[in-house]
């Protein structure tokens, strides 16, 4: 469960917005930070009231095992009735309201965060857990349980207005996600729950630091981090949380994948999502991706198969990108066994996938049309080869290999004789 996204990822949402939005300006530093200590994996718990919080109750955990599931394997309808069930049960506690936000969340997901048809009902579910944990909060302030839906819902508003460009909302949100944080810290060895948020924290706070030197004097708001802690916590909430550890299982497995170039353990994790959560487009698309990368293609062919028998059917979360995925994959595969014409129906499929979701600057786009290109001039279509290469030759970066193939495409049909100078030397020659 996305728990605790924070303000973390809110710059990771800035950085991946830069090349289409401007650049935020830098949180207001003037009033004084709170340093948060993030050390240690678990931090022993003082004296707490526990008594009423939902998130301990072991009742509650059985009873909600399978509409956690369900939001994973995208069965919204039957989750939210457990959810709503709940609110009958619970009115004035933050989590029934949370888990509703939840479930919508995870409607924008296949997207990629695209879809804002559902913006204003996620953010009035966690406006309203706002409203109940902060009353919570003001009840008892060693309320580490109000706490955490605070950190977590003000996370997540950090989250989508960052992705919608609104940095000052955004900004407002992560600074109360941390200050949450930092209080409920102290319930860390009460539940893995509580330790998710940190072990992101820890993990990018120094991740983008390294990696993103423009980044830097906003990470002066965040807590120094520990990469390797961070992941040593994120590994410990993937095997004990109860609604953390499916998150934690998705973050860990994309930050193997993609910052730490592990794909021998990230691998294994994305087949245990795609498997336990057959109806999920998000990670079956990433599994089919890996075991694209991996040279699995029998798993890639029937995931993309799969995919794209899911999304003629209109299954939820089954849209656009999934299925620009899994035609690229078929044409790769097609191609590769020289069955070029239905290679091409493929990739034909792909560029349109592509265009109806605007990616139309790289990756599956670009070489879908690369290979179409490559297949109309092997089948001596010389129209749809220039047609095709010219658009890779508009779309694709001036220094990039597509680019470079696109331009020498068209040097040597300059190069080539007319059909009326080879009739002519034909003539002259007999």
């Amino acid at each position: 469960m996305r728990i605790c996204l924070l303000c973390l990822l809110l710059l990771l949402a800035c950085h991946r917005s830069q090349a289409q939005q401007p650049t935020p300006p830098a949180p207001d530093t003037t009033g004084a930070t709170r340093q948060i200590n993030l050390e240690n994996v678990d931090v022993a718990p003082g004296a707490a009231a526990i008594a009423g919080w939902l998130l301990l109750d072991k009742d509650i955990q059985t009873e909600l095992d399978g509409a956690v599931q369900n939001i994973y394997n995208f069965k919204h309808d039957r989750a939210e009735k457990q959810f709503r069930s709940l609110r009958r049960r619970y009115p004035q506690h933050p989590m029934p309201y949370f888990l509703l936000g939840l479930t919508t969340w995870w409607k924008m997901m296949p997207s990629n965060l695209t879809n804002r048809q559902y913006d204003k009902v996620f953010l009035a579910y966690m406006d309203t857990s706002v409203t109940k944990a902060e009353r919570l909060y003001k009840q008892d302030r060693r309320n580490y349980e109000a706490c955490f839906f605070l950190s977590a819902a003000y996370g997540f508003k950090a989250r989508l207005t960052a992705e919608r460009g609104n940095w000052g909302a955004a900004t407002f949100a992560s600074r109360h996600a941390l200050n949450y944080l930092d209080k409920s810290k102290e319930a860390n060895g009460l539940s893995p729950e509580f330790l998710f948020g940190q072990a992101l924290i820890n993990y990018y706070a120094v991740w983008i630091s390294d990696n993103y030197k423009l980044l830097r004097p906003v990470l002066l708001f965040f807590p120094k981090g520990n990469r390797q802690l961070g992941l040593a916590q994120l590994r410990s909430v993937a095997a004990n949380g109860f609604y953390t550890g499916n998150e934690a299982r998705v973050f860990l497995m994309k930050i193997l994948q993609n910052q730490e170039n592990n794909p021998a353990e990230a691998y294994p994790l994305a087949r245990t999502m795609a498997t336990a959560y057959p109806d999920n487009a998000y990670f079956q698309r990433f599994y089919a991706l890996m075991s694209y990368q991996q040279g699995d293609m029998a798993e890639c062919e029937r995931l993309s198969r799969d995919i794209l028998d899911k999304l003629n059917r209109g299954l939820p979360g089954y849209e656009a990108i999934s299925g620009r995925y899994a035609t690229f994959f078929l044409g790769q595969l097609m191609q590769a066994r020289r069955n070029l014409d239905e290679a091409r129906n493929y990739y034909q499929r792909c560029v349109v996938f592509a265009e109806s979701t605007g990616d139309t600057k790289a990756g599956f786009y670009l070489y879908a049309l690369l290979n179409l290109a490559r297949i109309a001039d092997k089948q001596q279509d010389t129209a749809a080869a220039a047609r095709y290469y010219r658009e890779v030759e508009d779309k694709a970066e001036r220094k990039s290999d597509a680019h470079r193939e696109a331009r020498a495409y068209f040097s040597r049909q300059k190069q080539k004789p007319t059909r009326k100078a080879r009739n002519t030397a034909s003539k002259l020659k007999a």
